[in-house]
């Protein structure tokens, strides 16, 4: 199996979250969320991605529910797949 396509353990996709987001940050309403195009690209952008469990939009290397996370303002892809995507991020 190509080890990069290795799933991480628990511990090591708890410290994948860089972006200081966690799972239960969807159920705090003054979390910030983006629009819902940009929660669109993101998705899409991860459902293009090799590490990506689509069955369940699950993502290897950090663990979330992608259609979940691409909803959160301050989450980022552990890969940095969504830095063209994301507006905050063109030059």
């Amino acid at each position: 199996m190509d080890e990069e396509l290795t799933p991480l353990t628990m511990w090591e996709k708890y410290k994948a979250f860089k972006d200081g987001v966690k799972p239960w940050d969807l159920l705090d309403k003054s979390q910030p969320r983006v629009p819902d195009w940009l929660a669109e690209v993101r998705l899409e952008v991860c459902n293009q991605c090799p590490f990506l469990i689509k069955k369940v939009q699950q993502c290897t290397q950090c663990g979330c529910f992608m259609h979940l996370k691409v909803k959160l303002a301050k989450a980022s892809c552990p890969k940095d797949k969504w830095f063209e995507a994301d507006p905050e991020h063109t030059i």
